[in-house]
């Protein structure tokens, strides 16, 4: 849980100086663009669990 609030705080301040500067967000700006952020990780996850499955099927 530490480690979920400091990415959250890092990423909150990130995108407060990116937005002080000016310049472009560095992260997707549309909701669709996070949700695939989010399929990506959801799918290694998933790897992780299926993979090991998987590999022993195919010895």
């Amino acid at each position: 849980m530490k480690e979920i609030i400091f990415a959250l705080l890092t990423g909150f301040f990130v995108g407060f100086i990116f937005a002080m500067f000016r310049l472009p967000i560095p992260a997707p700006p549309a909701l669709a663009g996070i949700m695939g952020i989010v399929g990506i990780y959801l799918g290694f996850k998933a790897f992780e669990i299926v993979g090991p499955v998987i590999s022993n099927l195919l010895k």
